[in-house]
């Protein structure tokens, strides 16, 4: 597998659905990055979270040495960003939240940025807008996360076609059968049959 190390930045980890250890990953590829430099985590987009200092924050579980996670838009409902916001009577201003995954490093000229979306690639941020739609002109490219298990061959099939047809940069697909406890021996199956259909290096993350 190719290291996490060489990956480009900035880059998005994103996955095929809720659960499938897109935060694991991230914290994966964000302290193997922090051996050569700073960090920069940003999830622009969290539910599930009563307050900004949280314990179970995605953002307070990567911080670490050469790390700066940050947060930027907390909705207390573990719902879908749209769904969180309609319960509090908000609306999520996303033009700023393109901006803040935009803006430069508090590090002046360096300090790699990893962002992290928000459940799968279609889920709703606004009115007739997800998650897929906002983020692709951000032009970032992306590493895409799955289960090893049963049915991650359609869900990561679908969602790496969604990704080509709108024109991202997909660097790998992982699968993490530690999220769903899939033996390594049906995780490799599903990995040998990802790679006859996808042009995309495909890795199980041991």
């Amino acid at each position: 597998m190719r290291s996490l190390e060489a990956l480009p930045a900035p880059l998005w980890v994103l996955g095929t659905g809720t659960g499938v250890g897109k935060t694991f990953v991230s914290a994966r590829i964000a302290r193997a990055w922090a051996e050569s430099g700073p960090v920069v985590y940003r999830k622009p987009f969290q539910t599930g979270v009563d307050r900004a200092d949280h314990p179970d924050a995605d953002a307070s579980a990567i911080a670490g040495l050469s790390i700066t996670a940050e947060s930027h838009v907390l909705l207390r409902a573990p719902l879908s960003p749209l769904a969180a916001a309609l319960k509090e009577g908000r609306a999520l201003d996303l033009e700023a939240a393109a901006a803040w995954c935009l803006r430069p490093t508090p590090h002046p000229g360096e300090g790699r940025v990893l962002l992290e979306g928000v459940g799968g690639l279609m889920v709703p941020l606004a009115p007739n807008i997800h998650f897929l739609a906002w983020a692709t002109d951000l032009k970032i490219p992306c590493v895409l996360v799955a289960l090893g298990g049963l049915g991650t061959l359609n869900h990561t099939l679908l969602s790496a076609e969604a990704l080509m047809m709108r024109g991202w940069r997909i660097e790998a697909v992982l699968l993490n059968p530690g999220a769903d406890g899939t033996p390594r021996e049906a995780a490799e199956e599903n990995t040998d049959l990802l790679r006859g259909f996808l042009p995309v290096p495909v890795h199980i993350l041991d």
